[in-house]
């Protein structure tokens, strides 16, 4: 593939997709993309799934010189990217190195990108941590670096993946190549956070439209768990096959699963609980068309590539919109229908507020910022949980929140030190003071998951305005659309009006989609969306809120704010 590289031929995305790949065309956002990886800059780009993100470092990645470092989260999901490349007979060789791997293995894998054999190399954040692995990436002098499924980076944080944090400490360390992040859901604020925790400079964002108008939404609202439970399993044996059951603990998998089986169907249940052999199998039974339904926790599906999964049911509340609409978006990728269910009950949000609120505490944050400051020169993480007794996840979560509170600094090699005039005790203030702030966001987030699961206009609408996209309303399928005498109640958060009871104040300034605005009390913020008297505004102290346009015009509590220094 190396005649390829460097070409001056203008259309080079479009030739190399088709004669590598065999694509006739390219999607939309995906030349955009392409075109500004090649052009050396950093790229963010933002595209639902299935819309083929992985194309744009596939392609660009044959022509850039140097091989193309690919950061992927899941092994399960490393393998199947490889096997996507290595179905094209013409597609350059592809690697990983990984914990599952024998250590011949993963020699071999570093000899053959050393030598140019291999064109791909993908690792999981965790690799990354390690210095002997950046530092045998470095050699190798990588000139491109792909942060795939990015809103690890700020969707989830200190919870999720925490070494995805660490992540641009590691790029400037292998050379500082061309960074492409990668990602199916990142609201504005997700977007901004990404570019930030990245050190991505001056980015082209390429965003491609949300909507999946092939994908029909529907929420069924409940007040006993029996009755929903009955339902969720009536509805998984009735929908066409093959699809996947969303569930909130591992033990509500399993049972759902048993249930779903002994109706006589192939089901199984997916969760971090079980051993990584099972876990595999049932994710390649599902992949092979084996498997009826997949019962699974959040950690089944980042990026897996089936497109004839036709229904994605929801059995409680997901804790964000933004995960919502990454498990619903692997339904009906080959365009054909498909149904996203929410099965909903009032009391569900209380099980995901626990979950929200499991940042490290004051006393945990105090225990890492004084082992810190008491060693004087950089530590080692590491070092920093085997001395405190903590575990290396929870270290590195509270070394996040202490770096943002500039309390301490990460060096270059990955080691942390203790920033000049702060003390331990100041850290640990300013760190949960941060985690508060992360809390407060988890929760508003929660909030418009809640919002959506209750509202009375199109569904569509809600959900493509909470990512900063418009649309016309009706969308012709949704449940609010077809069957609009069947709505349930709304209503406004934070005490400042309720849907419904005031029409839109004559007179009163409209509120457009990424309008920057300042709130009396909660100080400035984004319009996300607007829809008749309410807006959504994303405040940078508070997270989202819903507000009455009638009641802030009258109050006079909302006004316009300059844009952010620097845009």
């Amino acid at each position: 593939m190396a005649d390829r590289k460097g070409s001056g031929v203008p259309d080079r995305p479009a030739r190399t997709a088709a004669d590598v790949f065999g694509w006739r065309e390219l999607r939309p956002g995906q030349r955009d993309a392409m075109e500004a990886v090649l052009q050396g800059r950093d790229t963010l780009a933002v595209m639902p799934t299935g819309a083929g993100k992985s194309a744009v470092y596939q392609v660009t990645g044959l022509l850039l010189s140097g091989p193309t470092v690919v950061v992927s989260p899941l092994i399960a999901l490393q393998r199947d990217q490889i096997a996507g490349l290595l179905s094209h007979d013409e597609a350059p060789d592809a690697v990983a190195v990984n914990s599952a791997q024998a250590a011949g293995e993963v020699e071999a894998a570093w000899e053959a990108v050393r030598h140019g054999d291999a064109e791909f190399l993908f690792l999981s954040p965790e690799q990354l941590a390690k210095d002997e692995v950046v530092e045998r990436l470095a050699q190798v002098a990588p000139s491109l670096f792909v942060v795939d499924e990015a809103q690890c980076v700020a969707a989830w944080g200190h919870d999720f993946r925490p070494d995805y944090l660490r992540l641009a400490q590691a790029i400037q360390r292998v050379g500082r190549p061309t960074v492409l992040a990668l990602t199916a859901t990142a609201a504005p604020p997700v977007r901004e956070e990404i570019v930030e925790r990245l050190g991505m400079d001056d980015p082209a964002l390429v965003v491609a439209g949300f909507d999946r108008p092939n994908i029909a939404l529907e929420v069924r609202r409940f007040l006993d768990d029996t009755d929903k439970r009955r339902v969720v399993v009536e509805r998984a044996a009735a929908e066409p096959k093959p699809g996947i059951v969303y569930t909130a603990t591992r033990k509500d998998a399993e049972a759902y699963a048993d249930d779903l089986a002994s109706l006589g169907l192939s089901a199984a249940a997916y969760h971090a609980g079980l051993a990584a052999g099972e876990r595999s199998r049932v994710h390649d039974a599902f992949l092979a068309g084996e498997t009826d339904v997949v019962v699974a926790t959040s950690a089944f599906g980042m990026g897996i590539d089936k497109e004839d999964v036709r229904f994605v049911l929801h059995a409680s509340v997901p804790g964000s919109l933004d995960a919502y609409y990454q498990e619903i978006g692997r339904a009906g990728r080959d365009g054909n229908p498909a149904v996203a269910a929410l099965h909903y009950r009032p009391q569900d949000g209380g099980l995901q507020r626990l979950f929200a609120t499991r940042a490290p505490d004051e006393e945990t944050l105090r225990a890492v910022a004084e082992h810190i400051h008491e060693r004087g020169g950089p530590v080692e993480p590491e070092a920093v949980a085997k001395e405190t007794g903590l575990s290396r996840r929870r270290v590195t979560a509270a070394v996040n929140l202490l770096e943002q509170a500039g309390a301490v600094r990460t060096e270059d090699d990955g080691r942390v030190r203790a920033v000049a005039g702060t003390t331990a005790g100041e850290g640990a203030r300013r760190g949960a003071e941060e985690a508060g702030a992360r809390r407060r966001l988890e929760e508003s987030r929660l909030a418009m998951m809640l919002g959506y699961a209750e509202a009375t206009g199109c569904r569509r609408r809600f959900l493509l305005g909470y990512f900063g996209e418009p649309y016309d309303t009706p969308c012709g399928a949704c449940d609010l659309c077809t069957a609009p005498e069947t709505r349930p109640g709304d209503s406004v958060v934070d005490g400042v009006g309720s849907a419904g009871e005031e029409p839109a104040t004559p007179g009163a300034a409209p509120y457009a989609s990424g309008t920057r605005v300042r709130h009396a009390e909660w100080g400035e913020g984004t319009v996300m969306s607007e829809e008749g008297d309410r807006i959504t505004v994303l405040f940078e102290s508070m997270g989202y809120r819903t507000l009455s346009l009638a009641a802030i015009t009258g109050k006079g509590l909302l006004s316009a704010a300059p844009p952010p220094a620097g845009s």
